[in-house]
């Protein structure tokens, strides 16, 4: 059984110190929580890089490329109307559309991207009953780490490293 222990810390560096600790005696990081982004944070914690800019380019391409096809469909295909003697396949005047459907495909991506990623919307989680995690959106750091053998071996890490206090994660 994996526990997993919260631990307050009192500024960055050593919230990054502690995470060092934990890596090196071979415990696993699971999330790092701060009132503002810490420089090298995200690389210690292993976080690649986010996946919103794929899914915009994916979104807006893909709702461009088909309100393109849309439009010629109906103009050459399905409804063709010669009017001044213009060519029916002229693409130049089917751009405005897929442009604009193409920014809103990709902000819509974008956003839904960023939700999923967040885990939102939760309504509740075992963090929110820790005592003072209300903190780390204004002075407090937290770590939450994971251990797959004995708890107090990662309690007994995290105390050294300097936290504050070490509570365990309550998971149903």
């Amino acid at each position: 059984m994996t526990a997993k222990l919260v631990a307050e810390f009192l500024d960055g560096e050593a919230l990054k110190a502690a995470l060092q600790r934990v890596r090196t005696a071979g415990h696993a990081a699971l999330e790092a929580f701060a009132p503002y982004p810490i420089e090298g944070l995200a690389e210690q914690l292993g976080q690649g890089r986010s996946a919103i800019r794929g899914a915009m380019l994916a979104g807006g391409l893909g709702a461009a490329a088909f309100a393109f096809a849309l439009q010629w469909y109906s103009a050459v295909i399905d409804y063709p109307i010669n009017s001044g003697g213009r060519p029916l396949n002229s693409w130049q005047v089917f751009l405005l559309v897929p442009f604009e459907v193409g920014v809103l495909a990709a902000a819509l991506a974008g956003v839904i991207t960023f939700l999923w990623s967040c885990r939102l919307p939760r309504l509740h989680d075992a963090m929110f009953e820790i005592p003072g995690f209300e903190r780390a959106t204004q002075d407090r750091y937290f770590l939450l780490a994971a251990s797959d053998g004995d708890p107090n071996e990662l309690r007994t890490v995290l105390r050294d490293a300097g936290a504050v206090s070490v509570t365990e994660l309550s998971t149903p």
